[in-house]
């Protein structure tokens, strides 16, 4: 399986594929609005308005499993991203990144970038993976990492 091969629901249910973004330099994370790192959405948004004419695109999916913070509809995740952060990246439709339930895109990123001590679990919200513009190599950021920090590594992934 190819990372382009995934279908992803965008906030107002139309299913697309992930092939549309084949080409760009991902980074995509599983975001809530009631966390103590949604303030990321605003350095999240300072990157991609910086890479995004470079072919760098941020793909938000925000996800309910950690301690409810995100009990919001798809509609009012949109507007909350909007209203509070000036988002103009994706922002998906709900969906889990752990368990049975787990979509097909986090279950194949966490498949080939584990986490910590070789785990695949995703451990909290504003976990990040970015993706080569191939969708080959594929690093993982902890919830902690801030996105600024995160420059350097873009801006290797957008001159390969």
């Amino acid at each position: 399986m190819d990372l382009f091969d995934i279908s992803v629901r965008k906030a107002n249910g139309q299913e697309i594929s992930l092939r549309q973004y084949k080409g760009n330099v991902l980074l995509i994370v599983n975001t809530a609005s009631k966390c103590g790192f949604t303030p990321q959405y605003k350095d999240l948004q300072a990157l991609y308005e910086q890479y995004n004419k470079q072919g760098f695109d941020i793909l938000a999916f925000p996800c309910n499993q950690f301690l409810n913070q995100e009990p919001g509809s798809n509609d009012e995740i949109e507007s909350f991203c909007q209203l509070n952060y000036g988002v103009t990246f994706d922002v998906f439709a709900k969906c889990d990144v752990n368990g049975e339930h787990a979509h097909p895109l986090f279950r194949f990123l966490t498949e080939r970038a584990p986490g910590a001590f070789r785990t695949k679990a995703i451990k909290w919200n504003f976990t990040k993976f970015l993706v080569d513009r191939d969708g080959k190599e594929i690093k993982r950021f902890s919830p902690q990492t801030n996105p600024r920090d995160m420059k350097n590594v873009i801006e290797q992934f957008l001159t390969k």
